[in-house]
């Protein structure tokens, strides 16, 4: 284990697992099942066991089962790739969308599979708890005043390339799915334009937090300011739909936040099981 240390500069691996297995880990996902609420404009998810026990008979006694899984990249917990959202045709960094997406695999530039696994620092931002309430109102937008009021009271600072997740409380709005995604009410919280400017200016690697669409969702005048700004203009990956409960009750505002998108070539998102480590 301490081979590592032969250069003066390797990662000290057994140092790093005990470290590790010290912290307390946080799980920030929700699971995959059917009836899960699903943003309106991608696909249901859908699972169904494929092959049951019994269905083929092998002679040393053993059975087997699997599923058949058929659902879209941004279902349940997941992330944007930089694919995802265009500004005027274009993708971040003046990549031609059209271009990017020609052919049958998909998109050649800014596809999920260029995330790089991802541990990096995270800061929670507890609007709910700043604004001293359970759960934020529907369609509520989060100001930059509301930010800046949850930082002051998180009293962690936020560096570049951190990962920066805001706390709504909607998350126990979870099992009714009409409700979690705005469809009976006027919309789901979030931050508009002017939130969206204040978090770009932190530069995060990514930003998160407990709502299907990430951004103020006014069901009757829906323009995802927030997705155009952070990920097209520039090249922040949001993260949505996670479940902030039992973080924002650990005590700690700054954690190790972990996860491994999928690599599926040329897509504009991926599932994610991401973790805190506090």
């Amino acid at each position: 284990m301490h081979e590592g240390n032969r250069s003066g500069s390797r990662l000290d691996v057994g140092a790093w697992l005990s470290l590790t297995r010290a912290a307390r880990m946080i799980q920030l996902d929700h699971p995959l099942q059917k009836g899960m609420p699903i943003y309106p404009t991608h696909p249901p998810f859908h699972i169904t066991l494929n092959n049951r026990h019994g269905d083929i008979h092998r002679g040393c006694g053993m059975s087997s089962s699997n599923e058949l899984i058929i659902t879209s990249t941004h279902t349940s917990t997941h992330i944007d790739a930089l694919s995802h959202v265009s500004e005027n045709g274009m993708l971040h960094g003046g990549i031609d969308a059209a271009k990017a997406q020609q052919g049958t695999e998909l998109f050649k530039e800014h596809g999920v599979e260029t995330i790089q696994p991802i541990f990096r620092r995270g800061v929670l931002l507890d609007i709910a708890r700043a604004k001293k309430v359970d759960v934020l109102q529907p369609a509520e937008e989060i100001t930059a005043a509301d930010l800046e009021l949850a930082a002051k009271k998180a009293n962690a600072t936020m560096n570049a390339g951190d990962i920066i997740l805001l706390r709504t409380g909607w998350t126990r709005h979870w099992t009714d799915s009409r409700k979690y995604l705005g469809l009976d009410s006027a919309g789901t919280p979030g931050v508009a334009a002017a939130g969206a400017e204040w978090l770009a200016a932190k530069k995060p690697f990514a930003v998160g937090n407990d709502t299907a669409g990430f951004e103020q969702i006014v069901q009757t005048n829906i323009t995802m300011d927030a997705h155009r700004i952070l990920i097209a203009q520039h090249g922040i990956h949001i993260i949505e739909n996670l479940d902030l409960e039992e973080l924002a009750n650990c005590g700690r505002a700054d954690f190790a936040f972990v996860t491994l998108p999928l690599r599926i070539k040329g897509a504009t998102g991926s599932p994610l099981r991401p973790v805190a480590l506090v």
